[in-house]
């Protein structure tokens, strides 16, 4: 992982300016759904991934700092955590996401305790 959760580590492959939405996003054991959104601001960068009926249309913020690969070609998004940690993140909570602090430090709490792959 990176030093920031915030940012995508230079392994990625990730290009900044490169539109990930749309791109499907797996996890270490399958795919978990679609980004709806992305943010390559400095510190800021994030996918906001929409898991669509496999937990019930949840939307999740997952910071940057959680890819592993971007596969252009497939236009697909890695990430290094499973299914299971995916379900049970904080839920995406679109008032909070911008300019609240508190909230940007709960999600990189979680991310951080979890064991990434």
């Amino acid at each position: 992982m990176s030093d920031s959760i915030w940012g995508y580590q230079t392994t990625t492959g990730h290009t900044v300016g490169t539109d990930l939405i749309g791109y499907k996003v797996e996890a270490t054991d399958g795919s978990i759904g679609k980004v709806d959104k992305h943010s390559d601001e400095v510190d800021s960068s994030y996918l906001v991934v929409d898991t669509g009926v496999w937990i019930f249309g949840k939307h999740v913020l997952l910071p940057a700092g959680t890819v592993q690969s971007v596969d252009r070609d497939e236009q697909k998004v890695y990430v290094a955590l499973t299914k299971d940690q995916i379900k049970h993140s904080p839920e995406f909570v679109q008032d909070q996401h911008l300019g609240d602090a508190d909230y940007h430090e709960r999600l990189a709490g979680y991310y951080t305790g979890l064991r990434m792959i």
